[in-house]
C-alpha cells in the first residue's frame, strides 16, 4: 500500500512537471491573468448593476422566476430561499435549497431574472443527474482537504526549499494545488451548462421575458458572470504553474 501511494505521488509529481515554465515567465504569467481577473470582474459587476436597473415587463421578482422554472421542470422539493449577502446566489443540493441574494430575490429586473433562472439551471442539474455536476460534487471532500493543505504546505515548502533544499513539503502543496486547479475547470462546464438552461427556459417562456431585448440582456449577463469562472480557473492554473516552476527550478 506504502509503495503504491508513493508511486501514485510521485505520477502526480510528474504530470505536473509537464507545466514547467521558467520561474520569470511564470510570473509574468500570473500577473496577466491578475489583470484580466481584474478586468471581468469589473466588467461583470457593471453588466449586473446595469441589467439590476432594467425592470423586467412581467414584474416578476427573482423569486417568481426560480419556483416558475423550478415548477416547470417537475421539481418541487426544492426550496427557494433569501441569503444575507451580495452576489451570493447559489444552489446547495445538499438541502436542496435555490439561495438568491436579497438584490436577486426579491428585485424584478432582468439580472434578477437571469441568476434566479441559472441557479435553477443547477436544480435541474441536480434533479437530472448531470455528469460534471455529479463529478464535481464527488470531487469537493477531496479539494475541501486540498485547499486547507495549500495554505500551509506551499508557504512552508518553499521556506523549505529555499533552506534545506528539501521540495519534498513543497511537492505536497503542489499536488494538492493541482486537484484545486482541476476543481476549478470542472466547474466549468456546470456552470455554462446551467447558464444554457436558464437561456432556453427564459427563450420558451414569453410570460417570464416578454421582449427579445431582456433575453439579450439575460444572456449578456449570463455570459460576463461565466468569464468570471473562467478567469477563476486560468487564475488557479497559473498559480500552478508558477509553484511548480519554482519547485522544479530549484531542484533542476
Amino acid at each position: 500500500m506504502e509503495y503504491f501511494l508513493n508511486a501514485t505521488f510521485y505520477k502526480l509529481i510528474k504530470m505536473i512537471h509537464l507545466l514547467f515554465i521558467s520561474y520569470n515567465s511564470a510570473w509574468l504569467l500570473m500577473i496577466a491573468i491578475a489583470l484580466i481577473s481584474f478586468v471581468v470582474q469589473w466588467r461583470f459587476k457593471s453588466k449586473f448593476k446595469q441589467y439590476s436597473e432594467m425592470p423586467l415587463l412581467s414584474g416578476l421578482s427573482g423569486k417568481d422566476v426560480a419556483e416558475r422554472m423550478l415548477h416547470d421542470n417537475g421539481i418541487y422539493d426544492v426550496e427557494v430561499i433569501s441569503v444575507e449577502g451580495q452576489l451570493t446566489d447559489h444552489y446547495n443540493p445538499a438541502d436542496k435549497t435555490v439561495n438568491l441574494s436579497p438584490d436577486v430575490y426579491h428585485s424584478r429586473s432582468v439580472a434578477a431574472a437571469a441568476v434566479a433562472a441559472h441557479e435553477c439551471g443547477h436544480a435541474v442539474q441536480h434533479a437530472k443527474a448531470y455528469s460534471w455536476l455529479t463529478l464535481r460534487s464527488t470531487l469537493v471532500p477531496v479539494v475541501n482537504v486540498a485547499s486547507t493543505l495549500t495554505q500551509w504546505t506551499l508557504m512552508i515548502g518553499v521556506m523549505l526549499l529555499f533552506f534545506t533544499h528539501n521540495p519534498f513539503v513543497l511537492a505536497i502543496g503542489v499536488v494538492a494545488l493541482a486537484l484545486v486547479t482541476l476543481f476549478s475547470f470542472v466547474t466549468l462546464p456546470v456552470e455554462f451548462d446551467a447558464s444554457s438552461r436558464a437561456l432556453a427556459w427564459l427563450n420558451n417562456n414569453y410570460n417570464v421575458m416578454q421582449t427579445r431585448e431582456e433575453h439579450e440582456q439575460a444572456k449578456d449577463a449570463l455570459w460576463w458572470a461565466a468569464m468570471t469562472y473562467v478567469v477563476a480557473a486560468l487564475s488557479a492554473l497559473a498559480t500552478l504553474v508558477y509553484y511548480a516552476s519554482l519547485l522544479f527550478n530549484r531542484r533542476d
